[in-house]
Parts: structure tokens; C-alpha cells; sequence
């Protein structure tokens, strides 16, 4: 299967709040990051085209809330692309990914 992603990923761990809906969270470890996307190591079975929020707190000096839709899912977990995303988190996860490629 030929590569498709767009932006380099990077190696990370950071623990991450999934959230569905209101009634539907669970928690997470981040363990790639890009500025398109991330995955979620996680036992939870995900569909694709699923939209969820992944929340990232103790990363930035604010907590980064992250709209996001499932594009890919195996056993261990889930890949994200991110949607629409603010300066803020914008800027923080370019940081993210420029320490750890350095």
C-alpha cells in the first residue's frame, strides 16, 4: 500500500481525552503527530469517517481541544485527520513536531 499522508509524523506520548459526545469520552495516548493528523493508541473499536474531539492538556500553556475525524483504525488504535484548527493550536503542534524532528 503506497504512503498518503501529506505531512511529516513524528514520534510522540502524551496522554489525550477522546471525546464523541458529552456522554461518549475515553481517554488515550497520542503516539504520532503531523500537523494533518495523529494516532490514538487506544482498545477502542473507531469507524471511519467518525468526527471526534481529541483533547491534549500539560502540552501547551492552554489545554489544545483538536476536532479531528477518524480516517483509519486497527486493533491498537486509530488515526485522525484534524479539521479546522485554531492559531493556537496550529502554532503548538508545529512546535511539537519541529523539537522532536530536530
Amino acid at each position: 500500500m503506497a504512503e498518503q499522508r501529506k505531512h511529516h509524523r513524528v514520534p510522540v506520548s502524551f496522554k489525550v481525552t477522546c471525546i464523541l459526545d458529552e456522554a461518549n469520552k475515553f481517554e488515550g495516548v497520542a503516539r504520532d503527530l503531523s500537523v494533518g493528523g495523529l494516532f490514538v493508541e487506544s482498545d477502542r473499536s473507531m469507524v471511519f469517517g467518525t468526527p471526534i474531539t481529541i483533547v491534549a492538556s500539560g502540552l501547551a500553556a492552554r489545554e489544545l481541544r483538536l476536532p479531528s475525524v477518524v480516517r483509519w483504525a486497527e486493533p491498537c488504535g486509530f488515526g485522525v485527520q484534524f479539521g479546522l484548527l485554531g492559531a493556537y493550536a496550529t502554532h503548538v503542534i508545529v512546535d511539537l513536531v519541529k523539537k522532536h524532528t530536530s
